[in-house]
This record gives structure tokens, sequence and C-alpha cells, in this order.
């Protein structure tokens, strides 16, 4: 079997043998090569996760034609001749939905070149009953912009420290850990006890499969109590539907704190840019900042419902590329241990969708995103120490992984986690740590060629 590379496809499957260790790897299903389902394109160039989604209907299309038109476009200071697009700030992080978002793809933190639109930060303070709100003089989020004639909410520095480690066969590596310091603060001081929890903008696609995933599918997975012993608890969270006023499973954010595709896109127009919409009519000044601040609005909402449907159609349907080199026998040998180290415990491997309840092309989808939307407890190394609904400062939504390997075509870069501290998923891996320690660990022993091979399998995906 020296020097023989077999490889036979039967029923949609490949059954490759390594000729160095004689292994036989079960190679990829056919329908895993379609991470989305019938919403995949075979874009592997740096516009790879801006298409829509091939399957759905011409009207929709259309719809998408549009509401990319919107993403892109840069919202402006009112009163302004386009009326539908102004009403920017006053305060503000980003002036379109592709600052953050560019090509559809992943930010990166950016200090280096001034801060990024892509890396915002979430701020809270605990009262005296324990509860958690807004920090009094810079809200929920600090914004490091603002339009002419007002004081921006002041800069935020960052520095990084390297912490080097060493495999167990010798090997080193160094991971780099960041400071973040706000600065030039206009608006007062921060409270003592303020809250912070830097987020950078993640890749968009597949959002409307993830939406059509039945909810008793991602229940099933949760084992808050790790009853069965395996020191993976996965949680959900619950938030506010806004639409409806009820409480529902979160799916989407860093913590999983929106219910919505919807929902998350109209909390960034009021986070990120100032801008109110039906969902969240306030401007996103605190009452500190609004003895301040006196500035014309862009209507009442500024992004009005037929903008906001076409922005969140655009997101929902955007396609997830096809995934690559599945016959490399590396790839294959990495799939393996991928699941033998128990990354697939929270990175779930696939999902069938239910019934979307707008995008019916969306519905009885095999899909391979492989996360399971649960919180998970990531170790106190990558806690931010601000809890968010029910999540806790250590807990964070499993990110899917479909695309990552992508990224780097398309934005150019391979920052990872929450705050881009990661620079590659090698990186991203031995960061993990609470319910993940154990697979770390086991990462950390492998030899060096399969953790080589382990990375190409990710990014595979």
């Amino acid at each position: 079997m020296h020097n023989l590379l077999s490889s036979i496809f039967l029923l949609g499957t490949f059954l490759l043998l390594s000729c160095n260790n004689k292994e036989t790897y079960q190679a990829v299903n056919e329908s895993a090569l379609y991470p989305g389902g019938a919403a995949t394109t075979d874009d592997f160039s740096v516009n790879a996760f801006g298409h829509a989604a091939p399957n759905i209907s011409d009207d929709k299309q259309m719809q998408f034609v549009t509401g990319n038109a919107f993403f892109k476009r840069n919202w402006v200071t009112a009163p302004s001749s386009t009326a539908d697009l102004d009403g920017l700030g006053a305060l503000f992080n980003a002036k379109s939905c592709s600052s953050c978002h560019f090509l559809d793809g992943k930010g990166e933190p950016g200090f280096e070149k001034g801060q990024s639109s892509a890396l915002l930060f979430r701020l809270s303070i605990a009262d005296d009953n324990g509860q958690t709100r807004a920090e009094p003089n810079y809200g929920n989020q600090f914004n490091h912009l603002a339009i002419l004639g007002v004081k921006e909410e002041g800069q935020v520095e960052i520095a990084y420290e390297e912490i080097n480690g060493q495999y167990p066969d010798g090997q080193s590596y160094s991971l780099r850990k960041p400071t973040y310091t706000f600065t030039q603060l206009n608006y007062g001081d921060m409270q003592d006890n303020v809250m912070v929890s830097p987020r950078v903008a993640p890749h968009i696609i597949g959002l409307g499969l993830l939406e059509a995933i039945e909810i008793n599918d991602i229940l099933s997975l949760a084992d808050p109590h790790d009853r069965d012993s395996n020191g993976v608890s996965g949680k959900p969270n619950y938030v506010k539907n806004m639409i409806n006023d009820s409480v529902e499973l979160g799916r989407f954010g860093w913590k999983a704190n929106e219910p919505t595709v919807k929902q998350q896109v109209a909390a960034a127009f009021q986070g990120d840019m100032g801008l109110s919409t039906s969902l969240f009519p306030e401007e996103n000044e605190t009452k500190a900042q609004a003895k301040f601040i006196k500035t014309p609005t862009g209507g009442n909402p500024e992004v009005t419902d037929d903008v906001l449907e076409r922005i969140t159609l655009y997101s929902q349907v955007l396609a997830v590329p096809k995934r690559r080199n599945s016959e490399d026998k590396n790839t294959l040998r990495g799939e393996k241990l991928f699941s033998e180290i128990g990354c697939d415990q929270c990175h779930v491997t696939s999902f069938t969708t239910g019934k979307h309840p707008n995008i019916p092309e969306f519905s009885n989808q095999k899909i391979y995103p492989y996360t399971d939307l649960l919180l998970h407890d990531m170790g106190q190394a990558l806690s931010d120490n601000r809890p968010d609904g029910i999540a806790t400062g250590r807990e964070w939504r499993t990110a899917p992984l479909w695309g990552i390997g992508l990224v780097q075509t398309v934005n150019g870069h391979t920052t990872l986690l929450h705050d881009g501290r990661a620079r590659n998923v090698e990186e991203a891996i031995l960061w993990h740590g609470g319910e993940s320690e154990h697979s770390k660990k086991e990462f950390k022993e492998l030899s060096k060629i399969d953790r080589s091979n382990l990375i190409n399998f990710v990014n595979s995906l």
C-alpha cells in the first residue's frame, strides 16, 4: 500500500487511504460539500461572501439587490436631500453596514491604522440590586465618531501583551492579550465599576439558515447542568423580541443576545450608526449627552420599515461558500481529529432546518454551520466579565465555522474570536478554556503534523 492513494466514489462518499499510516478515512458525504444546502455558492474569490442564495425567488433576488445598495451606502447628517439615508448620529461607530462588514465579511481590531469601525465596545454597570444597566454617561455602546459640531465620546487605545507557551513536543507559540484604555473622554468620567465588552464584526453568511433551525433542535443540545458529565454544558440565552414583546431564544450576536436577524440589524442601526427604527425608536444618546447634543433627526423613524426589511432580507439570504479541499487526505485526517478531541461537541456539524417564516426556500435544508448556537463557558482568559441577558461574562455563543477559511481571501486577515485577539485558527484554539479546556489539551498533545491537519480542516470549511 506504500505510495498508493486510492479514491473511490460510491453513493456520494469518497474513501481515501493514507499511505503513511495505512489509516482509512471516511471522506466527505456529498451533501456536506454544500454547507448551505441549496443556498450554497461555489465562488471562492474576494466576493465569496457577497452572493444571494441561488435558490431564492426572483422577487427576493430583486430585494437582495436593493438591500445590497442600502447596506453599502453611507448614511448622512440630517437634514439632507437623500431623505431615506439621513439622520446619522449624532454619535456613531460607522456610516454604513459595510463599514463593519466589509464585503459581508469579518472585521478586525485595526488599531495599527487607528480604531476600526469593525470593533465596538459594549458598556454596562451593576446597580445596587445587582442588575445591569447602561453606563450613565456613555450608554450601552461607546461611540468614537460624531457628526460635525458634536464631540465624539472619546477614543480607545489598545496594547497587546505577548504570552509565550510551548507544546509538549517542544514547539513554541505566542498569544496576544489585549488591554483597552479609554482616553479623551468628552462626557465625563466612566463609572469605576463599568463593565466593558469588546466585539468585532463577524462575517454574515447563512444568517437566514441559522434562523430556520428548529428551536427544539437547538434546545436538545443544551445541557446546562452537565448531566452527562462530559464537561460540556451549553445553555440557551433568552432575550426580548421587540416585535412581539416576548422572551425568545437568542441566536445572533457574540452572546446570542438577539432573537432574529431583523432585530440584530435594527440594534446595529441604533448602536453603530445612531439611527432609529420602529423596533428601537430612541436615539443612542444618554441623558447626560442630550444636554450638549441638539441636532435634527432624519425622521421618525430614521430608518423606514421598507429599508429595514430590505437590509434584513439581504442579510438573511447571503449564500454560504462551498467546502474546499474535501478530497485531501490531510484535511480528512484533520476532520477526524476535530471529532476525536471533542471540538464538535460545541461546533455541532449539521442541522436540518425547519420552516422559515419568511423564506420558504430555506426550509428543510441540510446545513453544516458547525455551531450549536448555545452559550458555553470559555474560561476566565476570554471573559469580558459583563453579563448579557442570562449569559455570564465567561459565556459566549459558539461561533459558526462555515466560511472561516475564506476570511483571509475576502478581508485580508485571519483574526478570530470576539475581540480579534487570535491571529489565526491555531491561536483561537489555544485561547479556548472552560468547557473546551479538555479539547484544547488534546489539541496541544497532537503531533505537529496533526495540529496542522486539524487547522487545515477548519480552514476548508
